[in-house]
C-alpha cells in the first residue's frame, strides 16, 4: 500500500510536469495559431500564473478540511479537462478564459500533490520529497520531447495539447486510487480567525520557497538570451542552457533525499544556497557559452533541493493543518516564479543582462542565510552520526538539529 502510494504520487508529479512541458514546448505554435505578439503571449502566461496563485491561496481552507487525497482526486482530472479547453479555444479571448481555468485547476493540483507527497513522506518516516519532485523534472522533460516530436510531425498546438489532455484524463483518474488518506488532525483550539492564520514559521519557509522559485524562473526565462546576446552563442547553443539546467535538477533531486538524510535539513539548505551562488557567479562571469552552461549545470544540481525541502518542512510545520501550510508555501513560491523574470528584465534594461541575471547570486545567499533560522520541529529527516533507529526521534532515530528561536505566532 505504501509503495503503491509513493509510486502513484511520483507519477502524479510526472504527469503535472508533462502537461507543463508540452505547454512550454508548443508556446511558439500557440502564438502562430492566434497570430499573437510576444506581449500577448506574456499575458497568457501571466493569467495562468495568477490563476494558479489565486486558487492556491483561496482554497487553503478547503485543503485543510478535505485533505490532499480528496482534493487531488478531483483536481487532477479537472486539470486534464481544463487542458482540453485550452486546446479547443477558438479565439484569443476564450483562450485567456480557458488558461485562467487551467491555471486554477493546475494550482490546486500542485498544492494537493505536494500535500499528498508530505503524507507519504511522513508515512515513510524518512525524506522522499526530493524524489517526488524528480518526477516533475522527468515529466517536464518528457513533455518537452513530446512537443518536439509533434512539431516535427507537423502537428499544431491544438492537436498536440488535445492529445496530451486525452492521455492525461484517464491517467489522472487511475492515479486517484493510489493516494493515502491524510492523517486525522488534532482537535483544534482557539477561535476561527486564529485557526485560519498560519504560524510565522510557515511564512519563513514560504520566503525560502519564494526565493528558490524566483531563481529558477529567472534562469528558465533568461538563460537563452544571456547565452545568445551577452556571450555570442548561436541560437542552437543558447537553447541548451535551460535543458542542461533541468537535467541537472533531475540528477540533484534523485540524490536529494539521501543527501538530506546524511547531512540534515539545515546543512542541506545552507549548502544549496551557497552552491547556487557559486554556480551563478560562474554564469555571470563566464567568458564564453561553454563555461556559462557548465555554471547552469552546477546551479541546477543544488538549487533543485530547496523547493522540495521547503514543501517537506511545510507539511510538518503545522501538525493540525499540513495541507493548508503546503498551500501557503506553494502560493508564495509561485509568486516568486512570476516575479523573478520581471525583476531580472527591469535590471537588465537599466544595466545589462549579466547584472540582471546576477541578482540570482544575491537571492541564493539569502537562501543560505535564511536557512539558519528555519524551524525544524517535526521535520522528517536523519541527521549525521545518528543511531538508535526506531527510537521515535525522527525518520531513523536521529538527533534533531539545534533549533533557532521559536517563530510560531
Amino acid at each position: 500500500m505504501l509503495s503503491r502510494a509513493r509510486l502513484g504520487t511520483f507519477l502524479t508529479f510526472a504527469l503535472a510536469g508533462l502537461l507543463t512541458g508540452v505547454w512550454v514546448a508548443r508556446m511558439p505554435a500557440l502564438a502562430g495559431k492566434f497570430g499573437t505578439t510576444e506581449s500577448e503571449i506574456g499575458i497568457v502566461v501571466l493569467v495562468w500564473g495568477l490563476g494558479a496563485i489565486a486558487a492556491m491561496q483561496g482554497l487553503r481552507a478547503v485543503m485543510a478540511r478535505a485533505g490532499s487525497r480528496t482534493v487531488l482526486r478531483v483536481a487532477l482530472p479537472l486539470t486534464a479537462v481544463a487542458y482540453l479547453l485550452v486546446a479547443l479555444a477558438p479565439t484569443y479571448g476564450l483562450l485567456l478564459a480557458a488558461v485562467a481555468v487551467f491555471g486554477m485547476t493546475f494550482g490546486i493540483t500542485d498544492i494537493a500533490m505536494n500535500a499528498q507527497g508530505s503524507v507519504v513522506e511522513q508515512a515513510h518516516r524518512r525524506p522522499i520529497m526530493s524524489g517526488m519532485h524528480a518526477g516533475w523534472c522527468a515529466g517536464a522533460m518528457s513533455g518537452g520531447l513530446f512537443g518536439v516530436a509533434t512539431a516535427a510531425a507537423g502537428l499544431g498546438f491544438t492537436a498536440t495539447v488535445l492529445a496530451a489532455a486525452l492521455l492525461s484524463l484517464p491517467a489522472g483518474l487511475a492515479l486517484g486510487r493510489t493516494y493515502l488518506a491524510d492523517p486525522p488532525a488534532p482537535a483544534a483550539s482557539g477561535d476561527g480567525r486564529r485557526a485560519a492564520r498560519m504560524p510565522l514559521a510557515v511564512y519563513l519557509i514560504g520566503a525560502l520557497a519564494f526565493i528558490a522559485f524566483m531563481t529558477e524562473g529567472s534562469i528558465a526565462d533568461w538563460s537563452g538570451l544571456l547565452l545568445h546576446d551577452e556571450l555570442g552563442a548561436t541560437q542552437a547553443v543558447a537553447a541548451l542552457g535551460y535543458p542542461v539546467f533541468e537535467l541537472a535538477m533531475l540528477f540533484g533531486r534523485l540524490a536529494g533525499d539521501r543527501i538530506r538524510t546524511r547531512i540534515g535539513t539545515r546543512r542541506l539548505l545552507v549548502g544549496a544556497g551557497i552552491g547556487t551562488a557559486l554556480g551563478m557567479t560562474v554564469v555571470v562571469l563566464a567568458p564564453g557559452a561553454p563555461v556559462a552552461i557548465a555554471g547552469f549545470f552546477v546551479t541546477g544540481l543544488v538549487v533543485c533541493l530547496v523547493v522540495p525541502t521547503t514543501i517537506s518542512l511545510a507539511g510538518t510545520a503545522v501538525p493540525d493543518r499540513p495541507a493548508a501550510a503546503v498551500a501557503q508555501v506553494g502560493a508564495m513560491g509561485y509568486g516568486g516564479l512570476l516575479l523573478g523574470p520581471v525583476v531580472v528584465g527591469f535590471l537588465a534594461d537599466a544595466t545589462s543582462l549579466r547584472v540582471g541575471v546576477g541578482v540570482t547570486v544575491v537571492l541564493a545567499l539569502l537562501i543560505a542565510f535564511g536557512a539558519r533560522y528555519v524551524p525544524l520541529a517535526g521535520a522528517v529527516e536523519s541527521a549525521p552520526h545518528a543511531s538508535g533507529a526506531g527510537s521515535g526521534r525522527g525518520a531513523a532515530g536521529a538527533e534533531p538539529e539545534p533549533e533557532p528561536e521559536p517563530l510560531a505566532a
